[in-house]
């Protein structure tokens, strides 16, 4: 069941089983639709949590209807039981049904809270920021993955017979996980130079953490003041993740009912 879900301008906060949440996503000039697209979804049974933050090739209404399609795909697969299964079909689909040449690079994610097990998968997408509360550093998500020989991990609608591999992050109670869209790396100064991930990780290292909303708010304004508040040439998305361990739980049984009745009464409309 959709959490949040679309290629909008949004600022909002939520919670899941063992998560904390926050999205902003603004469109490229302030058009009603965009190339970014987020998906967040809560199992039923109220144990897993799925996210997917896409960013389509191109920005603005130019490519909402191309996100928009990606977005329909997402709805169609979201409750796929394994998450490099979910990527492929959002693969396979999306090169099918995009005919304009256009890609999405995108991480797809699962979170499993009473297990704290995080599942990720790449497909092109920059690379997330850590923040490991155990040791207070910093670092970039990426893993040296198996070389199978065959071309891996490219964004969405290049290959229909791409490959997807992932990796599990063991995650903390307080750590946070950064993921955005190339606008923030790509964002310049008024010489042309690009804040890329060094100065990316910087901006969100000396950002406050105490509260979600005021920790996004202050990565959104670093940005802007590297480059000088000039108005981003891209959709701009950033979904910020916090674990929680007092935010973890089983939901008991009456809940787990309640929560199947509603998904039979959806399904049923």
């Amino acid at each position: 069941m959709d959490i949040w879900s679309g290629n909008r301008s949004i600022e909002n906060e939520a919670r899941a089983p063992g998560l904390e949440i926050f999205v902003y996503s603004q469109t490229y000039r302030g058009e009603s639709r965009g190339g970014d697209v987020h998906y967040v979804s809560l199992c039923a049974g109220g144990v897993l949590t799925r996210l997917i933050l896409a960013d389509v090739s191109g920005h603005g209404e130019s490519v909402s209807e191309t996100s928009r399609t990606l977005r329909t795909q997402m709805r169609r697969f979201i409750n796929t039981k394994r998450q490099e299964r979910l990527i492929h079909n959002l693969n396979r689909e999306f090169t099918r049904l995009e005919q304009s040449g256009r890609f999405a690079t995108a991480i797809v994610a699962t979170y499993l809270s009473h297990r704290n097990r995080f599942t990720i998968c790449n497909a092109g997408h920059p690379r997330p920021l850590w923040y490991q509360s155990d040791t207070k550093t910093w670092s970039f998500v990426s893993r040296d993955l198996i070389d199978t020989g065959r071309v891996a991990n490219l964004p969405l609608g290049l290959d229909e017979a791409t490959e997807y591999q992932q990796f599990d992050l063991r995650v903390s109670d307080g750590d946070l996980l950064v993921l955005y869209t190339d606008a923030f790396i790509e964002a310049s100064d008024a010489s042309g130079q690009l804040l890329g991930e060094t100065g990316l990780q910087k901006i969100v290292s000396d950002s406050p953490q105490d509260d979600l909303r005021r920790f996004g708010s202050a990565v959104l304004a670093g940005v802007r003041q590297f480059s000088e508040d000039r108005p981003a040439e891209d959709d701009v998305t950033l979904l910020v993740l916090r674990f929680s361990a007092s935010k973890r739980r089983l939901p008991g049984i009456a809940e787990k009912l309640n929560a199947y009745a509603k998904l039979i009464g959806l399904k049923a409309d």
